[in-house]
């Protein structure tokens, strides 16, 4: 039986070669050269694929970190910072993942451009947070996004904006991949365009392409060659990942013999985040476990808030050497992600991913730091976009930092119905964001408006049931309390 696998993973192999040939003849001589590269990727990927059956962790070796390998936030900031910190800010870049469209929140382009805060977009309030670092410190700290084809264009009319910023600005591409028939195998697209329907035919291969892409761009040589020796890595629409100094002092005051390569800020786990990914030590080495790679017998105990006590944040700081090392080596073995999707004609699809965490156990010296939940404050809901706009945070030179007026620092839980879930119809439901400095909890169901100065308080649950409708009075006071029924309010 083996026989007869490894004889159709060898078919599977040719045939895939000889259709991405194909798909090469059809572009233009420079479009050719960046997809051989990406393609190449592409390759490596899909012969793992084929050879990898089953689940990719064997549940039984699966241990708990040992405690030294993540350290507590505290104990770190302890060490306290150098006279001079700008000499650390100087070896440093931040990355920004900025690849996600803003269709799960019904916008267009790019989420980066969505506006989160005071007109401010999640682009404009990364930039402000650089600007102001390098300002206060007489620091050098260049800015690198990584955009995909679907956000590359539109990000990059808007950096002009930014000219005058003191802020260097880089982009760089991640790689184009082929979608992939569920039942053949093999490529759903034509040739190498992007238009009509091979619109579909191609997808980003998730964060953990983010290696590759910067070596083969030339980004991962030019920021070595300019003296830098970390980067910072986070989603751009994490609006609590902002440069900590703490952290890359940590990073920068270790002995050359043992100098830690990667470090992955975690934070403890509740109800809300059973499904991120978390640490664990397995082969004796640190290792980032997705729900995605955990066999479906132990969904639930991967979600259990008490065997897996904290989750990733993907706010990474990584060794740009060690990066070249490992590229160079092809030593950097990342778990696939085994997408599958249905497009809109129906067809199954798949594509094969990787994430940019999975990467820390290729690394020496590898560690997690368990922060404070304020660095992580990802917007990815209508939710979350109602959190960040009230007054339960306060800006401050493009940092987000919950208000001082708070009197308990944890975040409240907030779920809006379907009405809310694209931006412009969740604007048009409140004249102005209502008071959230003493809520709880509020979920809102239904066809449901704010009034001016609303204030929510402890537990409030709204429900306009199937052709109801409530208009929540201007200046309502609500505290603990559920409102149901219908309540129309009409200018006269």
């Amino acid at each position: 039986m083996t026989e007869f696998q490894e004889k159709l993973r060898q078919q599977h192999e040719e045939s895939m070669h000889r259709e991405l040939e194909a798909l090469l003849n059809t572009a233009d001589k420079a479009e050719a050269e960046i997809s051989r590269k990406d393609f190449d990727g592409f390759k490596k990927l899909f012969h793992r694929f084929l050879q990898v059956k089953g689940p990719a962790v064997d549940w039984a070796k699966i241990n708990r970190p040992p405690d030294d390998s993540i350290q507590p936030y505290e104990k770190i900031r302890t060490k306290g910072l150098p006279d001079n910190i700008t000499a650390s800010l100087n070896k440093l870049a931040v990355v920004k993942l900025n690849g996600g469209l803003g269709t799960s929140m019904g916008c267009k382009g790019p989420k980066s451009l969505i506006s989160v805060r005071n007109e401010n977009t999640f682009l404009d309030l990364t930039v402000q947070q650089i600007e102001h670092l390098n300002k206060t410190f007489d620091a050098n700290v260049p800015l690198v996004l990584m955009n995909s084809f679907n956000t590359d264009e539109d990000t990059k009319k808007i950096l002009q904006k930014y000219k005058h910023h003191r802020v260097n600005i880089h982009t760089f591409n991640q790689s184009r991949y082929p979608r992939i028939n569920k039942e053949s195998l093999l490529p759903i697209a034509k040739n190498m365009g992007m238009s009509g329907e091979n619109g579909d035919a191609w997808y980003p291969p998730g964060h953990g392409d983010v290696y590759a892409s910067f070596r083969n761009c030339g980004l991962l040589d030019k920021l070595i060659a300019e003296g830098k020796e970390y980067i910072f890595v986070s989603n751009i629409d994490n609006l609590g990942a902002t440069v900590d100094l703490f952290i890359l002092h940590h990073l920068m005051s270790q002995p050359a013999d043992r100098r830690c390569e990667f470090i992955m800020e975690v934070t403890d786990k509740t109800r809300a985040d059973v499904k991120g990914g978390t640490l664990i030590q397995y082969e004796d080495h640190l290792r980032l476990l997705e729900i995605a790679q955990v066999p479906k017998a132990h969904v639930d105990e991967f979600k259990s808030v008490t065997k897996f006590k904290i989750f990733n944040t993907n706010n990474l700081w990584i060794s740009l050497p060690a990066i070249k090392r490992l590229q160079e080596k092809n030593a950097m073995d990342l778990e696939i992600i085994v997408n599958p999707k249905t497009l809109d004609g129906g067809l199954n699809v798949i594509q094969l991913e990787t994430a940019v965490g999975a990467a820390i156990k290729s690394f020496n010296n590898a560690m997690g730091v368990n922060v404070p939940r304020s660095r992580f404050l990802p917007v990815k809901t209508s939710s979350d976009l109602l959190l960040v706009m009230s007054n339960l945070y306060s800006l401050d030179a493009g940092s987000l930092t919950m208000s001082k007026r708070r009197e308990f620092p944890t975040t409240p839980h907030v779920k809006l119905g379907s009405s809310f879930t694209k931006v412009q119809e969740f604007l048009c439901r409140f004249e102005s964001i209502p008071d959230m400095l003493e809520l709880d909890h509020l979920t809102v169901s239904g066809d449901v408006t704010f009034g001016k100065n609303v204030s929510v308080k402890g537990t409030v649950i709204i429900i306009a049931n199937h052709g109801d409708r409530i208009d929540i009075p201007a200046g309502a006071m609500l505290e603990n309390k559920i409102v149901s029924g219908n309540l129309r309010i009409l200018d006269h």
